[in-house]
Parts: structure tokens; C-alpha cells; sequence
């Protein structure tokens, strides 16, 4: 049952077969936690980010087509999901008086988790943190999701030129926030 790909199984679920959910999740709960993980949630906030992740694969299983990658589909709503959570923690914040980077407990908070031999991985880290919110998005979804450019366009609704040249961009700015850490 595990050879079925994610197209078919996502097209199982679509027709009804909801036991098939389960698999996907099964699939990509540890790509969707390292791509929240790694926009700079906390462990807490991105392990419920992929739960909502796979509540909106359920809600929204008529609007798959099956055309593309379920990868790339799936990934739009993760981004989709991120942005509604920080959009939400933004109006909070303001609600309560506070600025949005008092209530954000971003990379910075927790990257030193188990790094405090690697002094490379936590600079890393740190420049990650310090790209904006869009760039870092490129690098987390080229770098550590490994996806095709292809399917970053669609994910981000770009051409897959554009795409590369974010890519690109976004990894010669990390290279220059890396390098003024390193020597500070």
C-alpha cells in the first residue's frame, strides 16, 4: 500500500477514502515540521502548524486536480498556513499592547538547541533568521525541502526563472549576513 504515490492517495482521499490522509501525514509530517521549524516557529507552534496543514488538506480535498506534484500543492497551503498564524499572532499582539516581535518566539530563540559545539550550524542559523521573511522561505524551501524550482514557482505563484534568481539572491544575502557574524 505504501508504493501508491501521493497524487493517487491524495486522489483517494479526494474521492472519499479519508484513511488515505493518514499515509500523506505518515509521508510528510517531518518535511512540513522542518519547513515550519526552519521559518523560524518554535517546536510547539510548528508541530501545530502541520496538524492545521492537514486539516486544510481535508477541508480542501475537492480543489485538488492532481495536475502537478502534491508536494508543490501541499507546500502552498503550508505557506498559506504560516502566513495566517503570523497574520493572527500580529492582530493579538496589538490587541494586547505589545509589539509582534515580543510575542514571536522565532530561530533565535531556540537554535541553539543542541548546537552549542557547532558554531558554523548556529551562525547559520542566526543569518537565516536575520533574511526576511520571503527570502528565507526561498532557501528553506530549495535548501532544506530540496524542491525543484519548478515546484518553488508554484508554491510562491512565480515563473521558475523568477524563482531561481530569489533562490540566488536570498543565498548571496545569507552569505553576507553569515560573513559580518562571523567576524563579529
Amino acid at each position: 500500500m505504501h508504493s501508491l504515490t501521493d497524487n493517487t492517495l491524495m486522489m483517494k482521499v479526494k474521492s472519499g477514502d479519508l484513511d488515505k490522509l493518514g499515509l500523506l501525514y505518515e509521508r510528510h509530517k517531518k518535511k512540513l515540521f522542518g519547513f515550519f521549524y526552519n521559518l523560524g516557529n518554535n517546536p510547539s507552534v510548528s508541530e501545530d502548524l502541520v496538524q492545521n496543514v492537514f486539516v486544510r488538506v481535508l477541508k480542501y480535498r475537492k480543489s485538488y486536480s492532481g495536475d502537478g506534484s502534491f508536494a508543490a500543492w501541499m507546500f502552498r497551503m503550508a505557506r498559506n498556513v504560516n502566513y495566517d498564524y503570523h497574520k493572527a499572532m500580529a492582530k493579538q499582539s496589538i490587541s494586547l499592547g505589545m509589539s509582534p516581535d515580543d510575542m514571536k518566539v522565532g530561530a533565535e530563540d531556540h537554535l541553539n538547541d543542541g548546537y552549542e559545539n557547532e558554531g558554523n550550524k548556529v551562525l547559520l542559523q542566526k543569518a537565516l533568521s536575520l533574511l526576511p521573511d520571503e527570502k528565507r522561505e526561498m532557501l528553506v524551501l530549495s535548501k532544506y525541502r530540496e524542491l525543484k524550482f519548478s515546484e518553488i514557482a508554484k508554491i510562491v505563484g512565480c515563473t521558475e526563472g523568477a524563482a531561481k534568481v530569489r533562490v540566488h539572491r536570498a543565498l548571496k544575502d545569507l552569505r553576507a549576513i553569515f560573513l559580518q557574524l562571523e567576524v563579529a
